[in-house]
């Protein structure tokens, strides 16, 4: 089935050149809403994919019967997209080096989640290299310590001490996420680039919730990294210009976000580790669409989402041995994390990235900048431009995490004058009792 799956999109991709007059790409200096010609793609998917169109109808049927869904063409072209870059994601990034070049950068301060293992681990370290000042927030401080020891080691016979601290920061805990935006901002210092790099995907494992109550992909990957980039608003305006970096993936293509069920447990939808990992990157695109948005022209704070591509990591490790055998095969096309943190480390450092993201926000362009694994800007999934639903999770989001629209408006402004009267209880416990 998957060689099948493998064959047909290739066999589409041949023909895709026929279709490149239906459908327009977001690149610089072309900022046009991807769009198709329904019936000449559903033709050609019909004809050129039917293993994969039999299965996505039957999928997108189930889900339209409980009135949220997926579109059978959506999955197909979440599919073929995903399978694609896959097997072609060394030919785009072919033009980068293994390592990406990096400005000096002194008076630069960096706080980035998950940064104890793969991508934010060579993020961290990389940023560190060059002179910024790199926060590492995680949960496992021990751990954290031991890497920053180890770098400093390698680095004793060469320069410099690397100016880097460690911060706890537990994302299946509100309450510390809050513990760790106050001591943060009780320092009143800048903050140039926040990166919400930490993320889970338990494969094949059962439902979990976190202390708050919260399903644990969607608090890990969206509601938690929301709170913390909100919070930290007054400091990123210190910083400014400044970003916020989301690590998303391109696996957002088959999310489906219900603002009434992200805990997926109202018996809608069937809980998998699949779908509640896409919902919760899809979800990440939607808040960030919506504060870029909502930041004031002249704050300048951007916020961007990239997908640093299929990169190999140890998130089969618990999966039985034939499942791991196929993520091997499919791992000869990944890239390792040294490259996967390519795209990441532009998005954090380059210009031209806030000269893009200002000129879209000039534009009214309602996405927030997406960039790939290639360090260029690309289109989010169709339904990921769904403006509607992103307000919708943008109001559900703010009720979960404990910020009333009063609070939030606070904060916007704090992103303009960065210093603003932050209440107290933005920074304690949230409860919805």
């Amino acid at each position: 089935m998957l060689l099948q799956i493998v064959l047909d999109a290739g066999f589409l991709l041949i023909k895709g050149s026929k279709l490149q007059n239906k459908r327009h790409f977001m690149r610089m200096g072309d900022w046009k809403i991807t769009c198709n010609s329904s019936e000449g793609i559903n033709s050609a998917y019909e004809q050129h994919f039917p293993s994969l169109v039999e299965s996505a109808k039957k999928s997108a049927e189930s889900l339209k019967s409980l009135g949220v869904s997926l579109g059978w063409i959506d999955w197909a072209s979440a599919w073929l997209h995903v399978t694609t870059e896959t097997l072609l994601q060394r030919i785009y990034t072919c033009h980068l080096p293994q390592r990406l070049p990096l400005p000096v950068l002194t008076d630069f301060t960096c706080i980035i989640t998950g940064a104890t293992s793969g991508i934010g681990l060579e993020t961290a370290k990389q940023l560190a290299e060059v002179g910024a000042h790199v926060v590492l927030a995680c949960r496992n401080t021990k751990v954290a310590q031991a890497l920053v020891h180890d770098w400093q080691k390698e680095r004793e016979h060469y320069s410099g001490p690397l100016d880097v601290e460690v911060m706890e920061l537990n994302l299946l805990s509100l309450s510390s996420v809050r513990a760790f935006a106050a001591a943060w901002e009780a320092r009143q210092g800048p903050l140039h680039v926040l990166i919400n790099n930490a993320g889970i995907f338990s494969m094949s494992a059962p439902q979990k919730f976190s202390e708050d109550g919260l399903e644990e992909h969607m608090q890990v990957n969206h509601l938690a990294p929301a709170l913390l980039t909100l919070l930290l608003l007054p400091s990123l305006s210190r910083g400014a210009p400044s970003r916020v970096v989301n690590v998303n993936s391109d696996m957002q293509a088959f999310g489906v976000v219900d603002p009434n069920d992200l805990n997926l447990n109202s018996g809608r939808r069937k809980y998998s580790s699949t779908a509640a990992y896409s919902g919760s990157k899809l979800a990440q695109i939607y808040f960030s669409s919506v504060l870029e948005t909502k930041l004031p022209n002249d704050c300048g704070i951007h916020v961007i989402c990239v997908n640093p591509g299929i990169v190999k990591t140890n998130v089969t490790r618990t999966l039985p041995k034939f499942v791991q055998a196929v993520y091997n095969l499919v791992g000869f096309f990944s890239l390792s994390s040294l490259e996967g943190a390519r795209s990441v480390l532009f998005c954090s450092t380059d210009p031209q990235v806030l000269e893009y993201a200002e000129a879209l926000r000039a534009e009214g362009w309602p996405v927030c900048p997406y960039y790939s694994s290639d360090c260029k800007p690309n289109p989010t999934s169709k339904h990921a431009q769904n403006v509607g639903m992103a307000f919708k999770l943008w109001d559900k989001t703010r009720e979960i995490i404990g910020l009333n629209n009063e609070d939030v408006d606070k904060l916007l402004d704090g992103a303009t004058t960065s210093t603003p009267c932050l209440k107290e209880s933005f920074f304690s416990t949230y409860d919805d009792e």
